[in-house]
């Protein structure tokens, strides 16, 4: 790797997943596929399969949907800090296909031991080693000891000069907007690079346009600010300009974990150095070709994978 080899560390919520393996409603669904997925870990593993240093932390209860949720991570080559929490059960995700154009997903987290995280979990030394701390707003909404716990980790950050990274990542179910729009807003405004949707940045400024928006975090000190746009690509706004990156034409099967993965290949760009343009361009066919198979993070390209796919001008069809 070129550039800053140190790499990223993210902390967070990762849960057992449960997904139908049909189109229709649960209520008729007669299997399901059992795996893991929570945001953070997404983008490690991301990070991981395009050849970053990537450490995740995060609690699971003392059972056997936590030892699988570790096992799984682990698996794939990241470095885990994981706390098997006896006190609180591993949180839980249930996904189906209403439709064949359709995803739902719904949480089973309430008093997780994911939602358990606390200052003292986080290793010495742990932040400061690294490039990048990248964290999601999911966190802060999950409980109070959670939000402290991030809040911690982003001020040793910003305290040795790392890198904060934050993808806004809202999640209704956790909390209204009127609740999570300061809380998000705050540490969206603590960051070096923000990542988020139109309808996320809206949480954070409720009167403000996309580029509104993109003014207010750069004001507060935010170098890169992502606009993430699905199939249109994505936008950065700078300081300095905006640049705009195209999406990629494919047939969509799963949406959950794009937008992760779009995050892993931005970070990895920005850890190897690759200008806007070409960051722009490795995350947005992150985040496409995340699309061509179900789960959150299954799909997630290595290296090979994206050259493959950026060869064949975004064509998945491999001939």
């Amino acid at each position: 790797m070129t550039g800053d080899d140190r790499g990223v560390v993210t902390l967070g919520e990762s849960m057992a997943l449960m997904r139908a393996t049909e189109i229709g409603s649960l209520r008729h669904a007669s299997a399901m596929a059992l795996g893991v997925g929570g945001a953070e870990s997404n983008v490690a593993i991301g990070l991981r399969r395009l050849g970053a240093s990537v450490s995740w932390l995060g609690r699971v209860g003392d059972d056997s949907l936590g030892d699988r949720v570790l096992r799984e991570i682990r698996a794939e080559g990241v470095d885990v800090h994981g706390i098997a929490d006896a006190d609180a059960p591993t949180g839980l995700m249930v996904k189906e296909r209403p439709s064949a154009a359709s995803t739902a997903v719904h949480y089973y987290r309430a008093g997780s031991a994911g939602s358990r995280l606390h200052p003292d979990d986080l290793p010495a030394e742990w932040v400061e080693r690294a490039a990048i701390l990248h964290v999601t707003g999911i966190t802060p909404l999950l409980s109070s000891s959670a939000r402290e716990t991030l809040r911690v980790a982003v001020d040793r950050a910003t305290a040795a000069g790392v890198t904060v990274s934050v993808d806004i990542n809202y999640r209704s179910a956790l909390a209204p907007v009127a609740e999570a729009g300061p809380l998000l807003r705050e540490l969206a405004e603590r960051a070096d690079l923000v990542f988020g949707g139109a309808e996320e940045f809206a949480v954070l400024y409720p009167e403000a346009s996309e580029t509104d928006a993109a003014g207010l975090l750069h004001a507060a000190g935010v170098e890169h600010v992502v606009l993430k746009q699905g199939p249109d690509g994505a936008t950065v706004f700078t300081p300095d300009g905006t640049c705009a990156g195209p999406g990629f034409t494919i047939d969509v099967v799963d949406t959950v974990g794009a937008g992760d993965a779009f995050v892993a290949g931005y970070l990895s760009a920005r850890l190897e150095g690759l200008d806007i343009a070409g960051t722009l361009r490795r995350a947005n066919a992150c985040g496409a070709i995340a699309c061509l198979v179900p789960g959150d993070w299954e799909a997630a390209p290595t290296m090979r994978d994206l050259g493959r796919f950026l060869d064949g001008g975004g064509d998945p069809v491999r001939r």
